[in-house]
C-alpha cells in the first residue's frame, strides 16, 4: 500500500516522536502577521533567546491595516498603531524579513506567500492564522497555530504536533456556468458539516480538483479549517509548477528542475491508503449563498432554506439561532433577499482571478441605490496588476470603492466594519455572528462574481442571469 502526500511530508519533517500519536514537527516556513505575533516575540525577548532560524520566517501586515489612507502614520486606531509599531521593531531586532507596508509584496499573510513563490510543495508551514491551510493548494501541510506556539516555532522551529487521519475528498463531474471554487467548498461544508473534518486533512482531488487553477485550489483549501479540518491539500502538478516558475522566491535554473523533481515525489501514490473517501459529483449543482450563522450553513441559490422538522437534532439549537439572528424563515429562497454592503476581498477571494470574475459582472452596470459596495485587493501585486488590466475603473464606474491591500471587512480588525443589522453580501469566509464588527449584522458568504451580481441588483440573485 502507498502513502498519501500528507504522510510522506509529515515522515520527511518528524525530528522525534514524543510518543504513540504525538511528533516533534519541524516547521519548513513560518508565515507572521502583526495580531499573533507580539507576545510570541516578547517571550523571546524576556527569555535572551534568538529566532532559530530568521531565513525561514517572514512577516507582513494585513489585519489591522486600514483599506483607505493606508500610508498615513499614526493610525486613527491606536490599537492598530500599537501592533504596527511592535512588529516593525520585533522584525528589526531579532532579524525578520517584513513585507511592510512600504513593501510592493505587503499583502494578506495568505495571498502573499504564493504569489511571491514563498509557498512550495512539500513544505510544512506554521502561521498563526486559522486560514494556513490556503498553502496547501501547492501540496504543502500547512497548519494554523496560536501564539503559544508562534512563540514555539521563532525558538526551536518546531512544533509538538498529533498525526492527522487524512480523508480524501473526490470532486468530480461538469462543473456548470457560476459555479466556482467558491462553491464547491461551500457543498463540501455544507454536507459534511463544520465539524466534519475535526482530526483530519483534507486531500482534494478528482478531474474538477485538476482542472483548477492555482488561485481555485488555494480558495478551496483556504476554507478547508470551516469544514473542521486542520489542513487541506492537493497533489502539486503541472499547474503547480507552472505558477511557481518565475516568481520572486521560487528556485531558478537547474535548481527549479530539481526541485520538480523532487515535488513530483511527494505527491500521493497511484494506491495510498486514506482513513477515508467522500465523493461529491457537482454536475446538477448551482451557486451557493449562506443563509445562517455557520459556513455549514449554506444552500443552492435556487434552493429552500431547511425546516426545522427536517433538521437533525443536534444542528437544531444552532439552526434555531441562525434563524432568529438573520430573521429568515425556513423554506423561504434566498434569491430577492434585499442586501446593504457588498464586500470583494479577503485571503479566501481576493485574488486577481476573483476581480476579473466580479468585473466581468460589474462592467456597464451600477451598484444600486443605497447599496454599499467595496473591492479590497488581497495584495499591493494584486491591486496594481488590477489597475493594469483597468479593472479598478471597471469597479469604480459601477459605484464601488476601490481599496488598499488588507483583509478588510472580513474579520474588522480595522475601520471596515458593518453597523447595526445590515446584511452583508461577502466573498468572505466566516459568517459569524459579529465577525464584520457589528454583533447584530449579518454575513452572507457567496462567490465574488455572486457577491457583484448582488451589489449590482441591491438583493441576493443567481448570477448565472448575468452570464
Amino acid at each position: 500500500m502507498g502513502k498519501n502526500l500528507f504522510n510522506k511530508v509529515w515522515d520527511l519533517h518528524k525530528v522525534a516522536s514524543l510518543s504513540e500519536t504525538r511528533d516533534q514537527l519541524f516547521i519548513g516556513l513560518h508565515l507572521v502577521h502583526e495580531v499573533t505575533s507580539p507576545q510570541a516575540f516578547q517571550v523571546l525577548r524576556e527569555r535572551g533567546l534568538p529566532v532559530k532560524y530568521p531565513d525561514l520566517t517572514i512577516a507582513t501586515v494585513d489585519h489591522i491595516v486600514p483599506t483607505v489612507n493606508q500610508g498615513l502614520r499614526p493610525f486613527g486606531d491606536s490599537l492598530a498603531e500599537e501592533m504596527m509599531q511592535a512588529i516593525e521593531n520585533n522584525t528589526s531586532e531579532f532579524g525578520v524579513k517584513f513585507l511592510g507596508l512600504d513593501s510592493d509584496s505587503q499583502g494578506i499573510v495568505h495571498i502573499i506567500g504564493p504569489e511571491n513563490g514563498i509557498t512550495q510543495p512539500g513544505m510544512t508551514i506554521a502561521c498563526g492564522d486559522s486560514h494556513t491551510s490556503t498553502h496547501g493548494a501547492f501540496g504543502a501541510i500547512a497548519f494554523g497555530i496560536g501564539t503559544s506556539q508562534v512563540r514555539d516555532v521563532l525558538a526551536t522551529q518546531t512544533l509538538a504536533l498529533d498525526r492527522l487521519r487524512v480523508r480524501k475528498i473526490h470532486i468530480e463531474g461538469s462543473q456548470g456556468s457560476g459555479v466556482t471554487a467558491k462553491d464547491i467548498i461551500l457543498k463540501i461544508i455544507a454536507e459534511l458539516g463544520v465539524t466534519g473534518g475535526m482530526g483530519y486533512a483534507y486531500e482534494y482531488c478528482g478531474p474538477v480538483i485538476d482542472a483548477l487553477s492555482m488561485e481555485e485550489r488555494m480558495t478551496i483549501c483556504n476554507m478547508s479549517i470551516e469544514g473542521g479540518a486542520r489542513a487541506g491539500y492537493v497533489n502539486p502538478d503541472q499547474i503547480t509548477y507552472d505558477y511557481l516558475d518565475g516568481r520572486r522566491f521560487a528556485p531558478t535554473g537547474d535548481s527549479f528542475k530539481k526541485a520538480v523533481k523532487y515535488w513530483r515525489s511527494i505527491a500521493s501514490d497511484n494506491d495510498a491508503a486514506f482513513d477515508d473517501t467522500y465523493t461529491l459529483d457537482i454536475t446538477s449543482m448551482g451557486p451557493m449563498v449562506s443563509w445562517g450563522i455557520t459556513p455549514g450553513q449554506a444552500v443552492e441559490i435556487d434552493k429552500e432554506l431547511p425546516l426545522l422538522s427536517q433538521v437533525d437534532d443536534k444542528e437544531l439549537e444552532i439552526t434555531r439561532k441562525a434563524y432568529e439572528h438573520m430573521g429568515f424563515k425556513e423554506g423561504q429562497r434566498m434569491e430577492g433577499e434585499k442586501i446593504d454592503v457588498a464586500f470583494i476581498g479577503s485571503c479566501t477571494n481576493g485574488r486577481l482571478s476573483d476581480l476579473r470574475a466580479a468585473a466581468k459582472v460589474v462592467a456597464g452596470r451600477q451598484v444600486a441605490e443605497k447599496t454599499t459596495a467595496l473591492v479590497v485587493p488581497g495584495s499591493k501585486k494584486v491591486k496594481a496588476q488590477a489597475e493594469k488590466e483597468g479593472l479598478d475603473q471597471v469597479f469604480i464606474e459601477a459605484g464601488f470603492q476601490w481599496r488598499e491591500a488588507g483583509c478588510s471587512m472580513c474579520l474588522a480588525m480595522n475601520p471596515d466594519k458593518l453597523t447595526g443589522r445590515q446584511l452583508c453580501a461577502s466573498s468572505s469566509n466566516r459568517n459569524f455572528i459579529g465577525r464584520q464588527g457589528a454583533p447584530q449584522g449579518r454575513t452572507l458568504l457567496m462567490s465574488p462574481a455572486m457577491v457583484a451580481a448582488a451589489a449590482i441588483k441591491g438583493y441576493v440573485t443567481d448570477v448565472r442571469k448575468f452570464l
